[in-house]
């Protein structure tokens, strides 16, 4: 096989790639690797190892010119001494960054369903002499749910075959599931796996180590150097937090692009020997989902252009909404006065908003989380808006349930179906969940071209 001499450098090739604000001194252009002969004999991980792609290059030439707007006099801001270097960024105030987008998120119901009148039959069969079996039915009742998705037929989901099976069960489903979802997201932000720079993962029904973001990055085409933020004990909050978290990172590496993905498959948390009344209430209202959806930090993308995030915890409330894990899995705990906290809640997006010198009351959309029905009728009435304003939220909550932190990228999905927002719309993004803790989002809608499809350009 044909081999590299030891003092063999890499040959390079120049690709002019202009920028308005980005002059080359001196004439100097950067120079990107060009493949040597020798790598087409090389396995293929190794090629990926030691070249990329055009686009990716074009990518990362695209963050260098973001950070880098004005170069200093007498030089072109590259490292003579190693080209291949990224430059040290010049300052640059937030305010004149392009801001991250968030793409149209893809989701993926399964495809096994259960209705609210095969959930009541079933709680009758099994809990019917339960003592306070009627209160159980008329929480279910109250849900507003009408059908859920499972990963596994219902006869099947009623087993308990032990936590060991039902954690290979969520990986094998996850592996099975999550590429197609990834896919669609990607098309949507019209972006390819290389370009993705950090990927946040989310989920609260199952546990792996390393995470699903490392088996991601081996068989989806990411690059390896792709950075893992994997997100395990936010509950249904995590879909929040991981638009948060997915801006904190596109504002810390200028231009980077970040894919968020939600996997929660709350059937398999199902405990056929836990009688609690808000266990059987969960039995009632969790469904199974898994989406994605792409932050894109350069600047293009319809969707939400975020302009401010904030956390929040509601003190002395964390054992509120829990896990006990037991030899059995994971036992969901619902304390009776989690609704209430919407009373307490309300404030705090007033507050956020009003950091940013918006009207929390007076926006243009809404993204919140569907906990369950009395989640949004309080906070529509303490927030100061009409019922209707989460109309996309209690869509997911009447159609999936309850699907955790999928819930607010299939209530934003449902946003960009309507298609009735107009460039420059401000609205709302509010996950809730374990803490308790409130994850929000607050920020525009970004369509300059009036596009309603979800296209980026």
């Amino acid at each position: 096989m044909p081999g590299r001499g030891k003092s063999e450098p890499f040959r390079t090739t120049e690709i002019r790639v202009r920028y308005p604000n980005w002059p080359c001194a001196h004439g100097v252009w950067p120079s990107l690797p060009r493949r040597p002969a020798w790598v087409d004999h090389a396995p293929r991980r190794n090629l990926r190892l030691k070249s990329v792609s055009i686009e990716v290059a074009i990518h990362r030439l695209t963050r260098m010119a973001i950070m880098n707007p004005q170069l200093p006099e007498g030089g072109s801001g590259m490292n003579t001494r190693n080209r291949d270097s990224r430059p040290v960024p010049h300052s640059r105030h937030r305010s004149d960054l392009p801001g991250s987008v968030l793409c149209r998120p893809a989701v993926a119901l399964p495809e096994y369903t259960i209705s609210r009148d095969e959930t009541l039959e079933i709680a009758e069969r099994l809990h019917g002499r339960h003592e306070k079996f009627d209160l159980a039915i008329q929480l279910i009742g109250n849900t507003g749910v009408q059908t859920r998705h499972l990963v596994q037929p219902i006869d099947i989901t009623l087993q308990h075959p032990g936590l060991e099976e039902r954690n290979k069960v969520y990986i094998a489903e996850a592996k099975a599931r999550i590429p197609q979802v990834v896919a669609e997201a990607l098309r949507n932000a019209e972006i390819t796996a290389e370009l993705i720079d950090a990927i946040v993962f989310v989920s609260c029904t199952g546990f792996t180590m390393p995470p699903l973001t490392a088996w991601m990055i081996n068989n989806l085409g990411f690059r390896f150097d792709t950075c893992q933020i994997p997100i395990a004990q936010l509950g249904c909050a995590a879909g929040g937090a991981a638009i948060n978290r997915a801006h904190d990172y596109c504002a810390a590496h200028p231009g980077a692009n970040v894919l968020i993905v939600a996997c929660e498959f709350c059937s398999l948390c199902y405990q056929p020997d836990d009688v609690e009344v808000g266990n059987l209430l969960s039995n009632g209202l969790f469904g199974d989902a898994i989406a994605a959806a792409v932050v894109r930090g350069d600047g293009y993308g319809v969707g939400l252009r975020t302009e401010h995030v904030g956390s929040r915890i509601v003190p002395d409330t964390e054992d509120w909404i829990s896990y006990a894990v037991k030899a059995t899995g994971f036992h969901f705990l619902l304390d009776k006065r989690v609704p209430k906290t919407m009373e307490q809640l309300a404030p705090v997006l007033k507050d956020i908003a009003g950091r940013h010198r918006w009207d929390a009351t007076q926006l243009d959309f809404y993204v919140i989380h569907a906990g369950g029905p009395r989640i949004l009728d309080d906070l529509s009435k303490y927030l100061g808006v009409t019922a209707d304003s989460f109309a996309h939220s209690r869509a997911t909550l009447t159609e999936c349930g309850n699907i955790a932190s999928a819930v607010v990228l299939d209530a934003l999905r449902r946003q960009f179906e309507a298609g009735d927002l107009f460039h420059g719309a401000r609205g709302m993004i509010a996950g809730f969940g374990p803490g308790i803790t409130a994850e929000v989002t607050i920020g525009t809608w970004h369509d300059p071209n009036g596009t309603t499809n979800g296209s980026t350009r």
